[in-house]
This record gives structure tokens, C-alpha cells and sequence, in this order.
């Protein structure tokens, strides 16, 4: 495929997209989504990963309490990937990753993920490039096993968002008293980074791009909910699940 260029693809929604009605659309598609969530967990025989990923600010959290917050809790979990404890840092990088990833039935939700391996260590020189070549082929496998051996279908979401989007969003952590929870001095400087972060995220598209990634338009939140909730929804209409029927009583 082609390479990924950052910079060519729009933040923002069209120009002639409308607001009104694609959050009119957003709204039913989350209640066909209600509905195939309760199909997916029924029938037990699929599994779904949902890997979120983009700079901070691009708004992962608001997305997951949006789209993903309307579905029925026991068939979603969401994990945050933080600085790895002693114990993870002693196995290898996937170790704690593969530990959370989906049983059949449930949706995993990543906010931030085993990508974090070869984007945020790259940036600060914690990993050279030839070892984030290897963990790039070490996830490609990964990722292939999980679909081809768990029925795990993955669907990889960069939210790109502009760094003008992102400077007035950390500033609002400032100021708005609902989000000061979310501030962060460090974050200030890594969006210093940004250029780093883009040409780490390019290299990432290029080599680990299968399942393929989703370059999510973030500037503008109800165009970013609706992109997603589409591509979840189209995923598991895709799947032609059906609810298990009773089983028929065994002759005596």
C-alpha cells in the first residue's frame, strides 16, 4: 500500500459533511451496536480488540466513554498500558499485553497499547531502531495469532489530531475544572516532540499495517465518534452472528 503521509490527510471532518445529521446517524448507530454487542457476547465464537492510539489530547478517553460507554459493561473492558512494573519489564514486551487480551464473546478496548513499544521509547531513545524492528515483526505475529487463533478481529484507530487542536486542549486542562484531573506538566513538553511522534507513527503504518490502520479525523469529536462507531458497527454486521439456539434433549 501506500505510504502514510500525516500531513496530507485532513483533521477535520469534509466541508460539506453535517454536523446535525451525522450525529443523528452516530445515535442510531449505536443502538444497532447495543444489539450486536449482545449477539457477539451470545454466541461466544468471536472476539474484537479495539487498539486506540494517537497524541495526547486526540481525545481517546471522551471516545471510549462516547461510543464504547453505551454498551452493556460486561462484555467491554478497557486497559491502559503505563510504564511497565518490574515484573513486566522482566518478560518481554507482549508478556502483559497478551494477558489482556479478549476472551470470545467480549470487546478489549486498548487505550494506548503494545505500540507504545516502539513509538514513545523510539522518541526518547529508550529503544534503537533495529530493536523496534523487531518488536515491529514481533507484533505483526502476534497480531496474526490472535486473529487466526482466537477468532480476535482487530480494528486500529489513530485519532490525528492537528497540533493547534492539541495545543487548546492541554490549555483547557488549565483552566476547565473538569479536565484539570487530566493535566499534565510532561505533556507540555512531549508535544515539543510532535515531528518525532509523526515520523515514529509513519514507520509504525509502514510496517505494522495488517490488520490495516484507521486514521481517524480527531479535530472535530462528533465526526471522530461516528468514523469509529461505523467502522465497529460495519465489523461486526460483517460477521453474520447469530443468537445459539436451544439445545435439543438427548434421547433417554
Amino acid at each position: 500500500m501506500a505510504a502514510i503521509k500525516l500531513e496530507k490527510i485532513s483533521t477535520r471532518a469534509p466541508k460539506e459533511a453535517d454536523k446535525k445529521e451525522i450525529k443523528e446517524e452516530t445515535l442510531a448507530i449505536l443502538a444497532e451496536l447495543d444489539e450486536l454487542q449482545n449477539l457477539l457476547y451470545a454466541e461466544s465464537k468471536h472476539s474484537v480488540l479495539i487498539v486506540l492510539q494517537g497524541m495526547d489530547a486526540s481525545g481517546k478517553d471522551g471516545l471510549i466513554r462516547k461510543v464504547f460507554g453505551q454498551m452493556n459493561p460486561q462484555g467491554v473492558q478497557v486497559h491502559s498500558f503505563k510504564v511497565p512494573t518490574a515484573e513486566e519489564a522482566a518478560h518481554d514486551f507482549l508478556w502483559r499485553i497478551h494477558a489482556r487480551t479478549p476472551q470470545k464473546g467480549m470487546i478489549q478496548i486498548f487505550n494506548r497499547s503494545h505500540y507504545e513499544d516502539i513509538l514513545v521509547t523510539r522518541v526518547h531513545g529508550w529503544c534503537d531502531d533495529a530493536t523496534a524492528k523487531d518488536r515491529m515483526r514481533a507484533i505483526n505475529d502476534f497480531e496474526w495469532l490472535l486473529e487466526r487463533h482466537n477468532q480476535t478481529h482487530i480494528l486500529k484507530f489513530y485519532l490525528h489530531i492537528s497540533p493547534e487542536e492539541q495545543e487548546e486542549r492541554l490549555k483547557e486542562r488549565l483552566s476547565n475544572p473538569s479536565k484539570m484531573w487530566k493535566y499534565n506538566a510532561r505533556d507540555f513538553e512531549e508535544a515539543k516532540l510532535w515531528n518525532e511522534y509523526r515520523k515514529m507513527y509513519e514507520d509504525c503504518f509502514a510496517n505494522c499495517n495488517e490488520p490495516e490502520w484507521n486514521i481517524v479525523p480527531a479535530d472535530q469529536n462528533w465526526y471522530k465518534e461516528y468514523l469509529v462507531a461505523k467502522t465497529f458497527r460495519d465489523l461486526l454486521k460483517g460477521l453474520n452472528m447469530k443468537y445459539p439456539e436451544l439445545e435439543k434433549e438427548t434421547a433417554k
